[in-house]
């Protein structure tokens, strides 16, 4: 292998990267960890439905109001479910990709 005019396989330059690949990488897992504990709450149908659910995408809770159940109409509960999950899902990865996304070098944003 060749050496560098420095003395070193790679010398001090890619030390200084090798900490800062290091470094970057440990912020990294720092915040999805944080990412992870968070919480995201939706409703659907006026507030008839609402969830919450995790950074690690699992659902927490889901509370449907009475009024809501219609026997006659479960196919609108079905999607009024949906709907605030969806929702709810939709805002923590949008959190996810925002946070991760000012760690992570020019171009590599959409890479979480």
């Amino acid at each position: 292998m060749a050496r560098n005019q420095f003395g070193g396989f790679g010398g001090p330059n890619m030390q200084q990267l090798m900490r800062q690949a290091q470094k970057m990488q440990e912020q990294m897992q720092k915040m999805q960890e944080e990412l992870d504990q968070k919480e995201y709450t939706a409703t659907a149908g006026g507030g008839m439905v609402s969830c919450k659910v995790s950074g690690k995408r699992e659902l927490l809770s889901l509370e449907i109001k009475p009024e809501a159940v219609d026997p006659d109409d479960v196919e609108m509960l079905q999607d009024m479910i949906l709907a605030a999950v969806n929702e709810a899902l939709r805002e923590g990865e949008k959190t996810r990709e925002e946070t991760m996304g000012r760690l992570a070098p020019g171009g590599m944003g959409g890479m979480f």
